[in-house]
């Protein structure tokens, strides 16, 4: 997710699919699950990400997170929007320089907040990611196997765990029940099991 300087953020509704598994969780075979045709070879990412929020949690109060993460082809300031219809909104600009949240993006908070934002939480990803594709090519979902070390920064606790999420592509089939339904049937049947928190934020912070 990238845009120039001074530019309106990029645009996405991220529908998705989380699950927790236990480290070393063998990886399922996602070409059986209809509409996927084959699957690429994983691509190691290290992500780090600090998330924001007001002294009163104002932001996640409202179901909206901050953060800035390096790493991975998305790197940059991120808004994550309330969920709504299944999906979140999420908008995203260039890392820039230093810590300190762009003036643009704090435009963008404005409809909730106008207060001091101050580090809430520090999470660590390594994530081998996935594309599953249709015939044509097209990325019908994105599989991540994910590592994490989480801190919340304010009550400085530290936790570990793994997940694995499935975000709808660009090809994704109309009938995203049913597909998340075969996916959540593999995924079972490969030991995982269903997300104990909402997001890797909500469980840093012991949600």
């Amino acid at each position: 997710m990238a845009a120039a300087a001074g530019s309106a953020p990029e645009r996405s509704i991220e529908i998705e699919k989380k699950f927790d598994v236990d480290e070393g969780t063998p990886v399922p075979d996602w070409s059986t699950v209809p509409s996927v045709h084959d699957v690429s070879a994983g691509e190691e990412r290290h992500l780090d990400a600090t998330y924001f929020d007001t002294a009163e949690a104002v932001l996640a109060g409202a179901g909206v997170a901050l953060r800035r993460r390096t790493g991975g082809p998305d790197a940059g300031w991120h808004i994550k929007g309330p969920l709504a219809d299944g999906g979140r909104t999420e908008l995203g600009w260039p890392l820039g320089d230093g810590q300190a949240v762009p003036d643009e993006v704090r435009a963008e908070l404005a409809r909730w907040t106008s207060d001091p934002l101050e580090p809430l939480a520090r999470i660590v990803n390594d994530r081998t990611a996935y594309a599953l594709r249709d015939a044509a090519g097209g990325v019908v979902a994105e599989f991540v196997d994910d590592r994490v070390r989480a801190t919340d920064l304010r009550a400085g606790v530290e936790q570990a765990w793994c997940e694995w999420e499935v975000e709808l592509g660009p090809a994704a089939p109309a009938d995203h029940e049913s597909f998340f339904a075969e996916i959540t049937r593999i995924a079972t049947a490969a030991g995982a099991r269903g997300a104990s928190s909402a997001s890797k934020l909500a469980r840093a912070l012991g949600h």
